[in-house]
């Protein structure tokens, strides 16, 4: 997150396991994954970004979490391993959207970034999320 941004902050906008009608919350179970996930968009901008840098570690309670990083499910439902690292494939918008739909409320999924695991709350009154602490993270030149 950058400056104040709360992390419990849904992108209503629509991303990768989102479409728009369906906020999310993207975490990572690994800081290194948050990292990397956060140094992709970065890169991704025509200017630096100039708020600090956060990475929150965070406690949840998220009932009805749907697990898809084995590959050969995710495959399976149509979401191609060769384009998955594209900024937001649209197999994965409908399959976060039919998850969010059905009442799940979060799904586990290969990060496009690193070896790491991504946790995506469509958020409700069922998910406990609790902002603990946070690091600063340097920006890299």
């Amino acid at each position: 997150m950058f400056g104040s941004i709360p992390p419990q902050k849904d992108n209503q906008s629509g991303a990768r396991w989102n479409p728009p009608e369906v906020p999310a919350i993207y975490c990572s179970l690994q800081a290194e994954t948050a990292v990397a996930e956060g140094d992709f968009h970065i890169a991704l901008q025509p200017f630096r970004p100039r708020a600090e840098r956060r990475v929150h570690r965070i406690k949840v309670n998220i009932p009805g979490v749907v697990l898809l990083t084995d590959w050969q499910l995710l495959e399976r439902l149509g979401v191609a391993r060769s384009s998955y690292e594209s900024i937001e494939p649209a197999r994965c918008k409908e399959i976060g959207g039919a998850i969010a739909y059905l009442g799940r409320t979060g799904i586990l999924v290969p990060s496009a970034r690193c070896n790491g695991v991504n946790l995506v709350i469509y958020p409700s009154e069922d998910c406990v999320f609790e902002p603990l602490d946070f690091d600063v993270i340097a920006y890299e030149k």
